[in-house]
């Protein structure tokens, strides 16, 4: 279903710093990836299409810099490409426009009516 928030996203200026700090006071599982400058993020059990029990998402972190700089949610979409242009009829700006997330789907960043940054995110069917 589309307009839940599905994903949220930590910058940090210290990934290993960052990594046990919330790894260790929260117990998340988390996960870096060679050649990738991000690290996923598993609040609970999880399986291979994410959380396995209601009442929790999983999320990410990756470094302080460009449209990450601050706790960001990621809000599911049909079409990113409509809900784009929905931003900027309701006041808000697109930051960055639909961009692939290697097979799985494509996402894209807003800043709405209060300034605050909001992810996007659209599953790839066929991924």
């Amino acid at each position: 279903m589309s307009g839940r928030i599905v994903h949220f996203e930590l910058p940090y200026d210290d990934r290993d710093r960052a990594s046990a700090f919330y790894g260790e006071l929260f117990g998340w599982d988390l996960q870096s990836y060679p050649g990738m400058d991000y690290t996923m993020v598993s609040t609970g059990p999880s399986g291979d299409q994410g959380p396995t029990e209601p009442g929790f998402i999983n999320g990410g972190m990756g470094p302080r810099t460009g449209n990450l700089t601050a706790p960001t949610v990621v809000i599911d979409v049909e079409d990113i490409d409509a809900t784009l242009a929905q931003v900027a009829a309701q006041g808000g700006s697109v930051l960055s426009g639909k961009e692939p997330v290697a097979s799985m789907g494509w996402s894209a960043y807003f800043t709405d009516s209060e300034g605050n940054t909001v992810g996007l995110w659209q599953t790839n069917p066929a991924g």
